[in-house]
C-alpha cells in the first residue's frame, strides 16, 4: 500500500505555457482523469503544442486550442481517447477539458480552458447528447491570460468562427515534475 501512494505522489506534473499573452500554470488531474492527463502530458512532452494557437474564443464560455498553426492548418494526432467525462470531474471556471466531434470518444489533442461554470457540459449519460467533455486540468496560476484571452477580438477564418484576429500564439511549454523538486 506505501508503494501505491509514492508512485500517486510521483505522479504530481504542473505545466507551464507560455504564450506571447503570458504565461498560465495547469495542474493534471493524474488520479481522477489518467487517460485525459496522460495525454496530454504526452502531447506536452513531445513539443506538440509548440507554435500551436488559441483558435477559438469564446467570451463567458471557453478558449479553444492545441491543434491548429497560426495559418490554421491541423496538426497530425495521435488516435482518440477514451472520454473520461463520467469521473465526477466538472467543467467549472478555470478547468481544462478535452475538445472533441459529436462523437464522444473522439478527443486527440485539441482541448478548452472554461471560462465560466459549464455545466451543461458536464456528463449526464452513455448516450452521445449525454457523454460530456472530460476535464482533465485546471489552471493554477495566470488565470488573468486566460481572461486576457477571453477578451480578443474574434472573427472567421477559413470556415472557423470566433478566430483572434491577433494569433495567441503557444510559444513553449514546460512540464515540472513536482516530485523531483520536493
Amino acid at each position: 500500500m506505501v508503494a501505491i501512494i509514492v508512485l500517486t505522489l510521483c505522479e504530481h506534473f504542473m505545466i507551464i505555457f507560455s504564450t506571447n499573452l503570458g504565461d498560465f500554470t495547469v495542474e493534471l488531474e493524474m488520479e481522477r482523469a489518467p487517460v485525459s492527463s496522460k495525454n496530454f502530458l504526452k502531447y506536452c512532452q513531445e513539443g506538440f503544442y509548440e507554435g500551436t494557437i488559441f483558435h477559438r474564443v469564446i467570451k463567458g464560455f471557453m478558449v479553444q486550442g492545441g491543434g491548429l498553426t497560426a495559418k490554421m492548418k491541423e496538426k497530425p494526432t495521435r488516435d482518440p481517447i477514451a472520454n473520461e467525462a463520467n469521473k465526477g470531474l466538472k467543467n467549472e471556471i478555470g478547468t481544462l477539458a478535452m475538445a472533441r466531434t459529436d462523437a464522444p470518444h473522439s478527443a486527440t489533442g485539441q482541448f478548452f480552458i472554461n471560462v465560466a461554470n459549464n455545466d451543461f457540459l458536464d456528463h449526464t449519460g452513455t448516450t452521445n447528447a449525454g457523454w460530456g467533455y472530460a476535464v482533465f486540468a485546471k489552471v493554477t496560476a495566470g488565470m488573468d491570460v486566460i481572461q486576457q484571452m477571453e477578451r480578443v477580438k474574434t472573427t472567421t477564418v477559413a470556415g472557423h468562427e470566433d478566430v483572434p484576429r491577433e494569433p495567441i500564439i503557444v510559444e513553449k511549454v514546460t512540464i515540472v515534475d513536482e516530485s523531483s523538486v520536493a
